[in-house]
């Protein structure tokens, strides 16, 4: 055996649903703020994609005032 080399030993770990669900919202909110932070420049929807009727909806809610913005405790339950 080498020299560099170094054996180890396998830890295991136990977690409630509630933590794996904290654990997977954390690694989830990481990759989303790095994936906000890329420059990837635009893109276009296609007319008929329910994200551009969507995208229109919150337009027109916020033109009129109807939209309610969630606070990150309200959003990430932390």
């Amino acid at each position: 055996m080498s020299d560099n080399v170094i054996a180890t030993q396998e830890t295991k770990v136990t977690l409630s649903v509630q933590q794996l669900e904290s654990l997977i919202r954390k690694v989830v909110r990481e990759e989303l703020e790095e994936f906000a932070a890329q420059e990837l420049g635009i893109f276009h929807l296609d007319k008929e994609s329910p994200l551009y009727e969507d995208m229109e909806d919150i337009l027109e809610r916020k033109e009129t005032g109807q939209l309610k913005f969630h606070t990150h405790e309200e959003i990430w339950n932390e």
